[in-house]
C-alpha cells in the first residue's frame, strides 16, 4: 500500500517555530518528488514547496521564503518541512504529496499520493 501520513503540527504563538515530518510506506521516497501544500479554513489548498528526487528545491510561496525550508533524508524515507516565523496567516492543514511526474508542479492536481494532513495553528 502507497502512503504518506504527516505528522508535527500543532498550537504555535507567533514567531514560533514547527517543523512538520512526513513518512511514506509502501515506495521509497529517495526516487520521488515530495511536496508541501496548505489549506487554510474556506481557501483553496496551495503550494509551498517541493523537492525533487535531485534534491533541487522549488518555493512557490513568496511569503514563506527565508522562513520554511524543505529537506529529506533518504535514510529515514522521511520528507521534512522546518516553519520558522510563523505568523497566523501560516495556519491551515498541511500536506505532504508525490508528484506524478517528478517535476514538483505547483497544482495539487499533479500529485497521485496525499498524507492526511496535520494541522498548524498560529494563535496567541
Amino acid at each position: 500500500q502507497l502512503q504518506l501520513v504527516e505528522s508535527g503540527g500543532g498550537l504555535v504563538q507567533p514567531g514560533g517555530s514547527l517543523r512538520l515530518s512526513c513518512a511514506a510506506s509502501g515506495f521509497t521516497l529517495e526516487n520521488s518528488a515530495i511536496g508541501w501544500f496548505r489549506q487554510a479554513p474556506g481557501k483553496e489548498r496551495e503550494a509551498v514547496s517541493c523537492i525533487r528526487r535531485t534534491g533541487v528545491i522549488i518555493n512557490y510561496k513568496e511569503s514563506v521564503k527565508g522562513r520554511f525550508t524543505i529537506s529529506r533524508d533518504n535514510a529515514k524515507n522521511m520528507v521534512y518541512l522546518q516553519m520558522d516565523s510563523l505568523k497566523p496567516e501560516d495556519s491551515g492543514l498541511y500536506y505532504c504529496a508525490r508528484s506524478q511526474n517528478y517535476a514538483c508542479a505547483g497544482y495539487d492536481v499533479n500529485y497521485d499520493i496525499w498524507g492526511q494532513g496535520t494541522r498548524v495553528t498560529v494563535s496567541s
